[in-house]
């Protein structure tokens, strides 16, 4: 789908600083700029992966998206069935309205669920939250969802701390369901999960956005993960989006320094092929006091005079591929289809 009714979010420059302070009097020091000025449009049906090293703004997007937080500046212009609300600058009356139609899946099963409720009260909670129902009515459409998630209406009545680490995030996943959202924010769903449970929960998602037409952001760090799940995806550091394609294209050309950095560490299907993983130099910087430039270079091998005087902005590199690097088409970057597989 293509055009501007086809998009569910547009993302207009969002930012998101925390303050800073110093002393014992809490002085205001300066601004950690975890997002900044991230603009994106997002496509109903779609599954747009954000990956990054931590540190570099992934959760705090994902969280300012469905205003968990609230973003300093910018605007997320959610498609409400035809009716677009600013979610960013939306008042509590407004959000209260629209917030069924989005949720989080968290990446930790274990702390994300209440060991006080029952599965039951977990997952009824927000149709009776949101007013949609209550009774008898809410139990069933709680049963309906389980089984949809691959859990059973004997489930309903155990506590979370009952289950294992892959039950637990069906559980979650099945909250998420409750209300019939178009937008779920998957926050490294998986992460925390044993390796042997990881496919199951990825094909469970996959499966019931197909079968539910729902939206996926999936943030993670685990490129591999995002091949998977994801049709588009875009590179975070430091708070902007350095990277951003179609999945295919991404892991076919790699147009950006750090994503070459990122690909290298995935594991290669080819015992005969030596591993050139690129390692970084240095830390991911400090986002309170970013380099001058472009805020990759003290770490790229690429850079040039250039990258460190002025910051690189996103542009298309062919077919909707962009890139925030100054030399992006003349760099030869190793991409996993230049790998003899």
């Amino acid at each position: 789908m293509s055009g501007v009714n086809s998009n569910l979010l547009e993302v207009n420059k969002l930012s998101k600083y925390f303050d800073v302070s110093k002393g014992a009097f809490g002085r205001k020091t300066g601004d950690l700029k975890a997002v900044n000025d991230v603009s994106f449009n997002l496509t109903k049906g779609e599954s747009l992966g954000i990956v990054g090293e931590s540190g570099s703004g992934k959760t705090t997007l994902g969280k300012c998206l469905i205003r968990a937080i609230q973003p300093s500046r910018g605007s997320i212009l959610f498609n409400n069935h035809g009716n677009k609300i600013d979610l960013a600058n939306a008042s509590n009356k407004e959000l209260r309205q629209v917030r069924k139609f989005f949720h989080m899946i968290f990446q930790d099963p274990f702390s994300s669920l209440n060991p006080t409720m029952t599965v039951l009260e977990l997952i009824k909670e927000p149709l009776i939250y949101n007013k949609i129902a209550t009774g008898d009515e809410a139990n069933e459409l709680v049963f309906d969802i389980l089984e949809e998630v691959g859990l059973e209406k004997k489930h309903a009545h155990r506590y979370s701390h009952a289950f294992s680490g892959g039950q637990r995030q069906r559980v979650g996943v099945a909250r998420s369901l409750i209300t019939k959202p178009q937008l779920i924010v998957c926050d490294e769903p998986v992460s925390a999960l044993d390796v042997s449970v990881q496919a199951q929960i990825l094909n469970l998602l996959d499966n019931l956005k197909k079968k539910f037409n729902l939206t996926y952001i999936f943030i993670s760090h685990d490129l591999s993960v995002i091949k998977h799940i994801t049709n588009r995806v875009a590179v975070m550091y430091v708070g902007k989006i350095i990277e951003i394609s179609e999945t295919a294209s991404l892991f076919k050309e790699v147009k950006h320094p750090y994503t070459e950095a990122l690909l290298s560490a995935v594991p290669i299907p080819n015992p005969s092929y030596k591993s050139k993983k690129i390692i970084l130099s240095g830390e991911i910087p400090n986002p309170v006091n970013p380099p001058s430039g472009c805020f990759f270079h003290p770490r790229c091998r690429y850079a040039r005079d250039k990258c460190k005087e002025e910051l690189p902005v996103l542009r298309d590199c062919g077919n909707g591929h962009l890139s925030a690097c100054h030399f992006a088409n003349e760099l030869d970057l190793l991409s996993p289809s230049k790998i003899p597989l």
